[in-house]
């Protein structure tokens, strides 16, 4: 008999070894349960903190339409690819798009090479929070930034400092902001800005307007229109600047039934010590005060113009062209998701009937403009740049159309919910009360009857005692 000899030794190494991998494991586990817990708590820290537009990719996610994700199940299920429609996959756009994916350049934009090297260059880049079918490239809006003059001009951002002496005063100081600020003064008799008769105002109180339409930017102008070619075409008449993309469509809600307030104020012209910083500033003691002298306003409207040119803000729809649109979004403001949902509700739909116009919607900081846009003061407030520079009259106007349509159709559409919404509580009411009235009934005929029985063996006790008695 052979009897096998024990190494202990090596039994013991074996199991120490084990012993160092087990922990090994348990410490790697432990750490990545923290690491993950973490990750979800900051994340819902981010998410509650922070009210960036900007996502972890940067936009590049927004960068994605709808028809990518349509023409990818086509892949598998080839009746869902629609063979009309352009197809949203290709070499190309895959390939930029994985490429700015991987280095934050996008290829179609030389400047982003550059961008993070030279300070201040990318600063100006507004972030794609939804891209529209007229902007493949996902190209970003254009604003022109006028330097400093005598007249006041300069870059939206920052706001210089006041002076000592009152001059360029900024019209949101000293509690302006409230409710009851006043507008900018106006020269007497004027209305509109570009004229000297007398008019009557175009705000009046107890008017059941819905949408206002206004320009914080009034004489950003178009070449066609003043028959120049220049990179910054401005104006000061309403008939040849942004005010007449404003009043086409004014015009078009009013025909559609939906009650328009335009509202044009040449502040350059009326605000003593004009300043182009405060624009917004302006433009917003405007639109309190409409809010204040119309009750019914629901939207608000800031028509603006692109600074591109004419092949970057044109698209053609059946041999038509139209003015393409950006949307804007202020980051300034807390809750700018409300507008950036408002934007949207407008966006599908001109996605839908005329794929091609919008050029998608963009989320600014205070670092790439004003930053709020005065969409603070309503959730359904939204910049819209219309076109550009070298934009027709028909073309602008034929896009303020199908704007006017669209926001009409929003309108109709919201005031059947609302009735309908009214109809069902009350008939909700209704059938409430009706339950509680049969109840009510049925309680009384079965007390009736109650009484009624009750009446019936008094009378049959008053018979046996008569019995009684007679017995």
């Amino acid at each position: 008999m052979k009897f096998k000899a024990w190494n202990l030794g090596k039994i013991r190494r074996n199991l120490l070894h084990v012993l160092a991998m087990g922990r090994t494991f348990l410490l790697l586990s432990a750490m990545s349960v923290i690491f993950f817990v973490m990750l979800g708590v900051l994340g819902i820290a981010e998410k509650q903190l922070n009210t960036s537009p900007v996502s972890s990719m940067k936009g590049l996610a927004a960068s994605l339409s709808s028809g990518f994700f349509m023409d990818m199940v086509g892949m598998e299920l080839p009746h869902v690819a629609s063979e009309k429609q352009t197809p949203a996959i290709s070499g190309k756009q895959v390939t930029n798009f994985v490429f700015q994916l991987l280095t934050d350049v996008n290829p179609s934009d030389p400047k982003s090479l550059v961008a993070r090297e030279v300070p201040g260059l990318g600063a100006d880049s507004p972030i794609l929070l939804r891209t529209g079918s007229g902007n493949g490239a996902a190209q970003a809006p254009e604003d022109y930034r006028p330097g400093a003059g005598a007249d006041g001009s300069a870059p939206d951002h920052p706001e210089p400092d006041v002076p000592d002496d009152g001059s360029n005063a900024d019209p949101g100081q000293e509690g302006n902001d409230s409710d009851t600020a006043q507008p900018p003064a106006e020269e007497p008799g004027k209305t509109d800005g570009s004229t000297g008769n007398q008019e009557e105002p175009s705000i009046k109180p107890g008017n059941k307007n819905i949408v206002m339409i206004y320009h914080s930017h009034p004489q950003e102008s178009f070449n066609p229109v003043l028959g120049t070619n220049v990179d910054n075409p401005s104006s000061a008449e309403d008939k040849k600047n942004v005010g007449l993309v404003g009043e086409a469509l004014a015009k078009e809600l009013e025909r559609r039934g939906v009650a328009a307030l335009h509202k044009f104020e040449n502040y350059a012209a009326k605000v003593s010590n004009y300043n182009y910083n405060y624009s917004y500033k302006y433009s917003r003691e405007t639109v309190k005060q409409a809010m204040a002298e119309n009750g019914q306003l629901q939207y608000f409207i800031d028509i603006h113009r692109d600074s591109q040119r004419h092949d970057k803000t044109t698209t053609t729809i059946d041999g038509v062209n139209y003015a393409q649109v950006y949307f804007i979004i202020g980051h300034g403001n807390k809750n700018w998701r409300e507008n950036e949902k408002f934007a949207s509700s407008i966006h599908e739909r001109l996605e839908k009937a005329y794929p091609g116009i919008s050029r998608g919607i963009w989320g600014k900081t205070s670092s790439q403009g004003n930053g709020e846009y005065n969409q603070s003061l309503s959730p359904n407030s939204v910049l819209i740049e219309i076109g550009g520079i070298d934009n027709s009259q028909e073309e602008l106007e034929r896009t303020a159309k199908v704007l006017a349509g669209i926001l009409a159709d929003l309108y109709w559409e919201s005031q059947d919910a609302e009735k309908a919404g009214k109809l069902s509580k009350s008939s909700t009411n209704g059938i409430a009360s009706g339950s509680a009235k049969s109840t009510d009934k049925s309680a009384g005929t079965t007390n009736k009857g109650a009484g009624s029985s009750n009446k019936s063996s008094d009378s049959a006790n008053k018979g046996t005692n008569s019995t009684n008695k007679k017995s």
